[in-house]
């Protein structure tokens, strides 16, 4: 038995207070976004370099792929070559993220369009990784603190996946098109009945981030470009797979609660959305001089807050202002520097 696609009727279940709040808080984010993108638009730019090489390195490392941070950055940038499989992941979704940045209103999620995405995430593995659904059963597995694995859930057998993926693509384009349901609803829905389907043998979390993003792109939420929306979701990815696990509970007989995942996304919607509109007021509050705004950035956060963190707020601020503003306000008794090495943080006195 195929599993069912009802996305409007699914949508409507989902209308409880707590997630008509955050959807009427969104839709109000959006309306001053377009205002906040066409008066700042050079200070855009530059919160959206930092957001590629965050999205870049956060969706690669939330599924364990990893290499430093200045290679990160020279990937992204496209002055490196990758130097082995983690790197060549890594400039695959590079790849894939600049497609949808620039093409976004041209794409439609239909199942060619996301095999052609997932060919172009393996476009630097060899021509064999990319591009096709999966060619066996996979199982989505935990490991106990014990070592032993058990399987967490079990997504769609290989021999229904391109069926499924077809039926699912075609309900969620019939009820976007007809507006049956708000947008801020299907995404999520969509990206966890992926998910749950599970198309590729490789890939499938990095593909359903860039397909987040697509379809919000496509549905006037564009605030993904300019705070990386992969890094929110890095930092909270116990609660992520916790929430995937809740609402992927009874799927194949149509019996789950896309409430959980919808919540949790919508959440790291409004999230993207505060810290926005936190840094476009930071980037064009000229009347304070470089010094000046990052004492007031860590005078108004609660508790430690590290370098990286005061760079991610301020990015057109160098690297070498940050420290020797830093150094000053620590000799001068302002702040307190707590921890050492990686863990260095400071607390505003």
């Amino acid at each position: 038995m195929m599993r069912k696609f009802d996305y409007a009727k699914s949508a409507a279940n989902l209308l409880t207070p707590e997630i008509v709040r955050m959807l009427t808080a969104i839709h109000e984010y959006k309306g001053r976004q377009d205002l906040f993108i066409e008066a700042n638009s050079d200070e855009l730019n530059t919160l959206l370099e930092v957001a590629m090489i965050q999205s870049t390195g956060a969706s690669n490392r939330i599924e364990g792929i990893y290499t430093s941070d200045r290679r990160l950055e020279e990937l992204v940038h496209e002055k490196a070559e990758p130097h082995n499989r983690s790197e060549e992941e890594i400039a695959g979704y590079r790849e894939v993220l600049a497609t949808i940045h620039e093409s976004y209103e041209y794409m439609i999620p239909r199942p060619n369009l996301i095999l052609q995405l997932h060919r172009d995430l393996y476009s630097f593995s060899g021509k064999d990784r990319g591009g096709s659904y999966k060619n066996a059963d996979n199982v989505i597995a935990e490991t106990d603190f014990e070592g032993h694995q058990h399987a967490r859930f079990i997504p769609v057998p290989a021999f229904q996946t391109a069926d499924t993926m077809e039926v699912m693509c075609n309900q969620f384009i019939e009820s976007w098109n007809e507006e049956l349901a708000d947008p801020l609803l299907l995404i999520p829905m969509f990206i966890l009945d992926f998910l749950c389907i599970h198309p590729f043998n490789d890939g499938n979390g990095r593909m359903s981030r860039l397909l987040t993003l697509l379809l919000l792109y496509r549905a006037g939420y564009i605030v993904g470009k300019y705070i990386s929306m992969e890094m929110l979701i890095e930092k909270t990815k116990e609660i992520y797979y916790e929430v995937l696990q809740k609402s992927s509970t009874g799927w194949h007989n149509n019996e789950n609660s896309y409430e959980p995942f919808v919540r949790y996304y919508l959440g790291i919607l409004l999230k993207a959305y505060h810290e926005f509109e936190d840094r476009v007021e930071h980037l064009t509050n000229r009347k304070l001089s470089k010094p000046e705004r990052i004492v007031q950035i860590i005078d108004q956060h609660v508790g430690r807050i590290t370098k990286k963190e005061i760079m991610e707020r301020c990015p057109d601020i160098s690297k070498t202002t940050v420290e020797r503003t830093l150094t000053e306000l620590v000799k001068n008794g302002k702040i307190k520097k707590v921890g050492s090495g990686r863990a260095t943080a400071y607390v505003w006195l």
